[in-house]
């Protein structure tokens, strides 16, 4: 009973970091034609960075091991270097709605890497309801005429595959570092080193840029760079990689969605079918069986911090 009760709240912070990372995109690009590419996918980790050195502070952590630190650097590689930059540079040349199809990968990567790092074991009705969830934006983006490759689009899959590789370790680490510390620790490791790339990218002129570009930028900072995250590794850690990793089949129609809301972009009949076919997927999926090796009990005070 209380493994149900872990798995429902893990279910729904899953969803909610979903949630909040479906305004990544729109907010993206919004702020990267006032902005660029460097000071939205860097800048936003700087401010960032202010904001979870003030939270570590004052709840006084403790400095990661040497183990977690390693671990700790391919998160930033990922969640904070990778997929920031790449998403946003190719956010310059493309439209909300392509970037949310190829987004749409993103939960096989999440689970190819989690079955590799954290020793879980998805079933034969996992596998095929995962495989359905992606047939079905693949089919979506071919039907839209997104099918060919530019280096936009490679940027974006390159994003896909090292987010995914980020999301597993963070995953797994969350479980004795605790859920919002990994982001934070990963923020503040990789922050230092995009002061001055920043710095050489800011103008004044920037400076008067409208609100909603300043919103924009601010949310990617505080929202899809930190807390989203802490809800996002709250989830995995409570209800499993793989399985809460099944909820992102959601994102990239919530992605456009608010890029129909915000942005003014148009939402077709065949997306809500397509829509559907994924929703499916992902409740097929969130019930099938997943198993996982025997590990070191971690103490569940570290879930709770």
């Amino acid at each position: 009973m209380q493994e149900q009760k872990k798995e429902k709240v893990g279910l729904l912070l899953g969803l909610l970091g979903v949630i909040c990372f479906s305004l990544t995109l729109p907010a993206t690009s919004v702020a990267v034609p006032y902005f660029g590419a460097t000071i939205v996918g860097l800048g936003r980790v700087v401010l960032a960075a202010i904001i979870v050195a003030i939270v570590l502070l004052v709840r006084k952590e403790k400095l990661p091991t040497a183990r977690q630190f390693k671990s700790l650097l391919l998160v930033s590689f990922g969640a904070v270097l990778g997929f920031p930059l790449l998403t946003s540079w190719a956010m310059v040349s493309l439209p909300v709605s392509h970037g949310a199809i190829e987004l749409a990968l993103l939960p096989l990567a999440t689970v190819g890497f989690a079955i590799m790092r954290a020793g879980e074991r998805p079933s034969m009705k996992f596998w095929l309801s995962s495989v359905t969830g992606a047939i079905a934006v693949i089919v979506y983006a071919v039907y839209l005429g997104l099918g060919q490759l530019h280096l936009a689009d490679l940027a974006l899959l390159v994003a896909v595959f090292i987010l995914g590789l980020s999301y597993a370790e963070g995953g797994q680490l969350a479980k004795e570092l605790g859920s919002w510390q990994v982001i934070a620790w990963a923020i503040l490791i990789a922050a230092p080193f995009f002061v001055i790339p920043v710095f050489l990218q800011f103008s004044t002129e920037m400076i008067h840029a409208p609100i909603t570009a300043w919103i924009s930028l601010l949310y990617l900072a505080a929202v899809s760079q930190f807390l989203a995250y802490v809800a996002w590794y709250s989830g995995m850690a409570l209800g499993g990689i793989a399985r809460i990793s099944q909820i992102q089949y959601l994102q990239p129609f919530l992605m456009i969605l608010f890029a129909t809301l915000f942005l003014g972009e148009s939402i077709t009949w065949f997306t809500v079918a397509v829509a559907i076919i994924v929703v499916t997927s992902v409740i097929i999926g969130k019930n099938t069986a997943v198993t996982k090796t025997q590990t070191t009990a971690v103490p569940s005070k570290a879930l709770n911090k």
